[in-house]
């Protein structure tokens, strides 16, 4: 299940790119087939381990294209371990709002992105994320979950803030709102509620399958109900002879 537009991201191959908070490693392994040279990133060993060992098998069955080398990085979102201007392109999926200091992580982010190089910024959006808000504590209050709910105009005002020019947003995923809603009424940890279970298959069927009329009804609901907002970003590049003459002038 992707959520970021990689079309919109202008993603090419041979991109250096940064999978931030990579996870299962879907983003990174769709970049990967695209040909780009994938870093991804996460706090959590175990998923990097997932990732590394379901990438090697990627390679294996041919799968993946041969090009630079990428890989599976642990690492802090505060701490990024790489020179400014690494990256050509970055995702940051379903990552900031787990972050306290997401200020912080914007700044590292934009740091080391190349100037004129596009990163794409996914987060719950506001609504959905409200009414599980509402549903169910456990949602918000377990530890590394989500700390806050964002506005699109607060999230894009946060961006441009670091240094960033927004190209556009987007919405995602509307078929996945009710199923959270589902487990924040029955119990977020309630794998086995029936509700839970037959909503899950649902949604496997559908991912698996792609009918038109499940796709139609999302791109409808989309704009109110996506579970994900998507914003698209721009490093401006700097120009450093007008720079250098305005210091000189001052």
């Amino acid at each position: 299940m992707l959520t970021v537009d990689f079309e919109r991201l202008d993603l090419r191959a041979g991109h250096r790119v940064l999978d931030l908070g990579c996870g299962g490693g879907r983003h990174a392994f769709e970049m990967m087939r695209r040909g780009a040279a994938v870093v991804a990133l996460d706090r959590g060993f175990e998923e990097l381990e997932d990732v590394r060992a379901t990438s090697g098998a990627m390679h294996e069955a041919g799968e993946l294209p041969d090009g630079e080398p990428g890989g599976p990085v642990q690492g802090d979102a505060l701490r990024l371990p790489f020179p400014d201007g690494s990256f050509d392109r970055i995702v940051a999926s379903e990552v900031l709002e787990h972050i306290p200091d997401d200020e912080a992580a914007m700044a590292e982010l934009v740091r080391v992105l190349r100037p004129g190089g596009r990163i794409a910024v996914t987060v719950p959006t506001w609504l959905p994320e409200k009414v599980c808000w509402a549903l169910s504590a456990d949602y918000h209050e377990t530890p590394g979950g989500h700390v806050r709910i964002y506005r699109r105009s607060d999230l894009e005002s946060r961006l441009r803030d670091a240094g960033l020019d927004v190209e556009g947003t987007d919405h995602a995923h509307a078929l996945h709102s009710p199923y959270w809603w589902v487990r924040c009424a029955v119990g977020v940890d309630n794998d086995d509620a029936f509700a839970t279970k037959r909503y899950h298959d649902f949604l496997v069927w559908e991912l698996t399958n792609r009918p038109r009329w499940t796709r139609f009804v999302e791109s409808v609901l989309n704009p109110v109900l996506g579970k994900s907002l998507v914003v698209y970003n721009y490093k401006p590049v700097v120009d450093t002879e007008k720079v250098t003459r305005s210091d000189a002038a001052a």
